[in-house]
């Protein structure tokens, strides 16, 4: 699963996501993608899962790339434990995804396999997505 090799502070605030994204909003390496419609947390685990989702059902032809990472870490206190005494210690990491953020993208394969692999792998993200091609696609 995907997590950074080191952080500069082991722990993070939950902080805001307001607005669309500023940046990863276009197409940059494939020809088709799935885009984020809302704003959410995807964890690594499901990053993961939505990526073997997808090459399964591109039998391993072409190649995908996926543009978001998980960076910040997500902190749990161990159950059944009094409140205080200070922050959880780091259980798992997320990527903040906002409105407008390619997800996934891939290329070298037939538009239909692309639309249902990127379908299958959509089913899997806990995040509204929307199936993108490229301007200059010709479907064949």
């Amino acid at each position: 699963m995907l997590q950074p090799k080191k952080t500069k502070f082991r722990r993070q605030q939950k902080g805001k996501m307001k607005g669309n994204t500023k940046r990863g909003a276009e197409l940059a390496f494939g020809s088709f993608g799935i885009k984020s419609l809302d704003e959410c947390w995807i964890t690594s685990r499901q990053i993961e899962a939505a990526r073997q989702a997808i090459t399964r059902r591109m039998k391993r032809e072409g190649q995908l790339w996926i543009r978001i990472f998980p960076d910040k870490p997500v902190t749990k206190k161990p159950a059944e434990v009094r409140m205080g005494k200070g922050k959880g210690a780091p259980e798992y990491f997320v990527a903040r995804v906002s409105p407008g953020r390619i997800l996934f993208e891939s290329e070298g394969v037939t538009y239909e396999t692309a639309k249902e692999a990127m379908r299958l792998g959509a089913q899997k993200l806990p995040v509204l997505t929307k199936f993108v091609v490229r301007r200059d696609f010709v479907v064949e």
